[in-house]
């Protein structure tokens, strides 16, 4: 008798019936196949934008804002005129700043600069000899003017008026100094203001080319000429010429 039979069969063998047999795994859950479902239509949603994407790049559209506003057309191109900066000394020094400067007339010096008609803008900046300079005291220290007004003359400077500051500038200023001009001096107050560190520039109605060189509370000298041609070659300086991907 084997030892697979029940006892009291005797012999007989043993039989399995049916057509049913346990289950080795748990059944499929409804919540895989929707989360399966949902999985899918995401894939699928993201190759479709990945394909409008590279069909915007190869076609030209959708550009970049800056590269939209890179190829706007340029300030001033209206035929508009533009109104000429009104720059401080100071800030004119800066490495970034710049000064256009236009072509001296023919037969002139290099580096000379023609007087501007009366009334014109002109941000040219001239030898010191075709400017003429008011200069200007605004502090309480007696003979400022007078001994810059001198200084001045040595470096080829024409010297105009020499006196007391006008009553709206007078112990007004608190700066080194303060150059006033107007639009046909404007190249005039850029040479002028790099002969004084910290100076200020500042713009009137008067239609001919003089400056004023105003002299404030914190005037002690004027630069040295080496230094006053270091600061003017700053402020003459042209700007650099903007990198690849900006405006």
């Amino acid at each position: 008798m084997s030892m697979l039979t029940p006892q009291g069969l005797k012999g007989k063998q043993y039989r399995i019936t049916g057509n049913s047999y346990p289950r080795l795994g748990r059944p499929p859950r409804k919540s895989r196949k929707i989360l399966a479902l949902i999985g899918s239509l995401l894939a699928l949603a993201l190759i479709a934008l990945g394909g409008v994407q590279l069909v915007d790049i190869f076609t030209g559209k959708g550009k970049h804002p800056v590269a939209q506003a890179c190829s706007s057309p340029a300030a001033g191109t209206s035929g508009k005129p533009l109104a000429a900066p009104v720059r401080s000394a100071s800030a004119a020094a800066s490495p970034g700043a710049s000064a256009p400067a236009s072509a001296p007339a023919a037969g002139a010096p290099a580096g000379a600069a023609s007087a501007p008609a009366a009334g014109a803008t002109s941000t040219a900046v001239p030898q010191p000899q075709a400017v003429t300079v008011n200069v200007y005291n605004a502090t309480a220290k007696a003979g400022l003017a007078a001994r810059t007004a001198d200084e001045l003359k040595k470096r080829g400077f024409t010297i105009g008026k020499v006196g007391n500051a006008p009553a709206a500038l007078d112990k007004k200023v608190t700066g080194t100094a303060q150059v006033v001009s107007g639009p046909a001096g404007l190249g005039a107050a850029t040479l002028l203001g790099s002969q004084a560190a910290g100076s200020a520039t500042s713009a009137d109605t008067r239609t001919d080319a003089t400056v004023d060189f105003v002299i404030g509370d914190a005037y002690t000298a004027l630069l040295d000429p080496t230094q006053a041609a270091a600061a003017l070659a700053l402020a003459t300086k042209p700007a650099p010429s903007p990198g690849p991907g900006s405006c």
